[in-house]
C-alpha cells in the first residue's frame, strides 16, 4: 500500500492504472485464487457440515447485523453501502490458508471455512452495494432486486468458487503446466489489490472519514471476535477449525472490497481506509485472539 502511494505521487502510477488493475483483479487474479485454493481441497473426506453451518449462519447475522444498525445509525446514507461490506468482509481466502498453515503446517479446516463463508461474503456485498449504491433510489425495488440477483450470478469471485468445487469432486489433477500458471496468477491478487489501493488513497478524503472508517475497523477487529469466538468454542470447535474462525471473524477487510465497492459505484474512500487501517492493526488485534484462545487450551501448540 505504502509502494502504490509513493509511485502514484512519484508520477509512475495514475488513476487509470487504478482503475485498469482494479479490473484486472476484480475479474482475473482473485477468482483464479479462489478456484486453486478450492479445487485443491478434498472435500468429500474433510467435509464438516456443522462447521461450515456455523460459518454460514454467523457471516448471516453478522451481515444483517450490521447493514440493520447502520440503516439505523449513520446518517450519510452515501457511505452505507461501504461501510458494512468493510465492516463484516475478511481476507479468509487470502490469509486462512497461509496462517493455518504456518501454525500447523497444512491447510486444515481453511478450505471449509472458505466454502462456508466466502461465497456469502460475496453475495452479501453485491446485494448491499448494489442496494446502497449511488443511483441505487432511482429504481424501485423490483428493479433492484433484479439488479442485485443478476450482479450475483455474474460475479467472477463466487462463479470461481462454485467451479472451484465442482473441480474439487471431479476433478483430481491437474498438468503441472496449468498448476504453475494458476499459481503465478494467483500470487498477483493480494500485491496488486494493495497497490492499487495505496495509488487511489486520498488522505484528505479519509480524514474526513475518519470516524466511520474507525467504527468499521473496530467492529471488523474486534466486536466480531468477542461475540461470535466464545459461541463457537461451546459449540466445540477448536485448534484449527477454531484458528479458521479467527481469521474469518477477526482478520483485515480484504482488499477486494475496495474493487467491489469501486466497480459498483460505492465509497472507495472509506473502504480503502478501513482495508489500509485493519490490515495495520491486525497484527496486533490477530495476535491478541490467538493468545486468549491459546490461554483457555482451546488451541493447542
Amino acid at each position: 500500500m505504502i509502494l502504490g502511494y509513493v509511485l502514484k505521487r512519484m508520477g509512475m502510477l495514475n488513476d487509470e492504472f487504478v482503475r485498469v488493475c482494479n479490473k484486472f483483479n476484480f475479474n482475473v487474479t482473485l477468482p483464479v485464487m479462489l478456484f486453486r485454493d478450492i479445487a485443491a481441497t478434498d472435500i468429500v473426506n474433510t467435509f464438516d457440515l456443522k462447521y461450515v453451518l456455523f460459518c454460514a449462519c454467523a457471516v448471516t447475522v453478522i451481515f444483517f447485523g450490521i447493514w440493520i444498525l447502520a440503516r439505523t445509525l449513520i446518517k450519510d446514507k452515501s457511505i452505507i453501502g461501504a461501510f458494512v461490506q468493510a465492516s463484516y468482509r475478511s481476507s479468509a481466502a487470502v490469509l486462512g490458508i497461509a496462517f493455518i498453515q504456518n501454525i500447523y503446517g497444512t491447510s486444515g479446516m481453511a478450505p471449509l471455512m472458505i466454502i462456508g463463508s466466502v461465497p456469502l461474503f460475496n453475495i452479501y456485498a453485491v446485494i448491499v452495494l448494489t442496494f446502497e449504491g449511488q443511483g441505487s433510489d432511482e429504481t424501485d425495488k423490483k428493479a433492484r432486486i433484479k439488479k442485485a440477483a443478476v450482479n450475483v450470478l455474474k460475479n467472477p469471485i463466487i462463479i470461481a468458487i462454485f467451479l472451484g468445487m465442482l473441480s474439487s469432486l471431479f476433478i483430481e489433477e491437474y498438468p503441472v503446466i496449468i498448476n504453475k500458471t494458476m499459481s503465478s496468477v494467483a500470487s498477483l491478487a493480494s500485491p496488486l489489490a494493495l497497490i492499487a489501493i495505496g495509488a487511489g488513497f486520498e488522505f484528505g478524503e479519509a480524514i474526513e472519514k475518519l470516524k466511520p472508517t474507525a467504527a468499521a475497523s473496530f467492529i471488523k477487529l474486534m466486536v466480531l471476535p468477542a461475540i461470535f469466538l466464545p459461541v463457537a468454542i461451546k459449540l466445540g470447535f477448536t485448534d484449527e477449525k477454531l484458528v479458521a474462525l479467527i481469521i474469518m471473524l477477526g482478520s483485515p477487510t480484504t482488499p477486494s472490497s475496495y474493487i467491489m465497492a469501486k466497480n459498483m459505484n460505492n465509497d472507495g474512500v472509506l473502504t480503502s481506509g478501513t482495508v489500509m487501517l485493519t490490515t495495520l492493526l491486525s497484527s496486533v488485534s490477530l495476535t491478541l485472539w490467538i493468545f486468549l484462545c491459546r490461554s483457555g487450551g482451546y488451541i493447542a501448540g
